[in-house]
């Protein structure tokens, strides 16, 4: 089949070979609750049937689908678009699949094509599905009691009406040991709304990532030999940060959901590129030089289960 057309993964990685099967298919037994048969009385009768028979099949639905395929055990409704490339494409995105394809590429190459990487593609799917799944459960419910993760720790949101804790609008309890959270004051009222809340938290918490950010720039940049001019917060959706060669900074401050030293991982990075404007293997031996574990950190700003405003 590969003589006949080509075909490209657009996204994630390679799959790996698919297994042959040297043997007939899995099958398994169903145990009948029928009367037992008279030439073999006190024996049930079982019913063998193929595994992909008895489980049942997942399925994936893009949004805005025009084709369907069965890849395995799974129906996946996909969306197909023609386009100017050389090569068929797959994307899984949240939606789910799309298939792009050159405009002459005849639709049983596509078929072909989409059979052949069908376990990428329903692994893919399935990582994506868990993945908004996770994202579903760290979605903020705005409201008194609502806890937040805050530089590697949890706290609660208290509306506390009593007063606004002065120009601040909230303020963090200490640490008692009978607390299962530290609690954040908030100066609202039990009839905020959740916009209020989200409004007064997310101005604390961004004043804490200030202050944190520019404690580890003047923490960092000596050890790095640099100077850091100017600061600026960024509330961008996949971006945690940049750098530009005049020494200014730019970091997410969601990242005061994170534990310290993942937080660390990214100033460092941004003040690396004060030296090295580029991800060579000079620029990585910089970041390394004070974050030596910089590798483990990277992955952690992965999560999932970080809030996402």
């Amino acid at each position: 089949m590969r003589g006949f057309f080509q075909y490209t993964l657009d996204l994630f990685d390679a799959l790996a070979p698919a297994d042959v099967a040297s043997t007939a298919p899995e099958t398994i037994a169903v145990v009948a609750h029928s009367a037992p048969s008279q030439a073999s009385p006190g024996v049930s009768h079982k019913l063998v049937q193929p595994l992909s028979q008895a489980i049942v099949p997942a399925t994936f639905t893009h949004p805005h689908a025009n084709r369907e395929v069965r890849l395995g055990d799974a129906t996946v409704a996909y969306l197909f678009q023609r386009a100017k490339r050389r090569t068929i494409g797959f994307v899984v995105g949240p939606d789910g699949l799309v298939v792009r394809a050159p405009r002459w590429t005849p639709l049983g190459e596509v078929d072909a094509a989409l059979r052949e990487k069908s376990q990428w593609i329903t692994r893919k799917l399935g990582e994506s599905r868990e993945r908004q799944a996770r994202q579903h459960e760290a979605r903020i419910d705005w409201c008194d009691g609502v806890v937040l993760p805050l530089f590697g720790d949890n706290i609660q949101v208290v509306l506390d009406p009593s007063h606004n804790f002065g120009a601040v609008g909230a303020q963090l309890d200490a640490t008692t040991p009978d607390a299962a959270y530290r609690a954040l004051r908030v100066g609202l009222c039990q009839a905020a709304t959740p916009e209020q809340i989200r409004d007064a938290v997310q101005a604390w918490l961004m004043r804490q990532a200030r202050a944190y950010f520019v404690q580890q720039l003047d923490h960092f940049a000596p050890l790095l030999q640099v100077q850091w001019r100017k600061l600026s917060l960024s509330n961008a959706g996949t971006r945690w940060g940049s750098a530009k060669s005049d020494g200014s900074i730019r970091l997410n401050w969601r990242l005061v959901h994170f534990r310290p030293a993942v937080i660390d991982y990214v100033v460092a990075h941004e003040l690396s590129h004060l030296r090295v404007m580029d991800h060579s293997p000079r620029f990585w031996d910089t970041v390394r030089s004070v974050v030596p574990d910089y590798a483990a950190l990277r992955g952690q700003l992965k999560d999932d289960a970080i809030p996402k405003w």
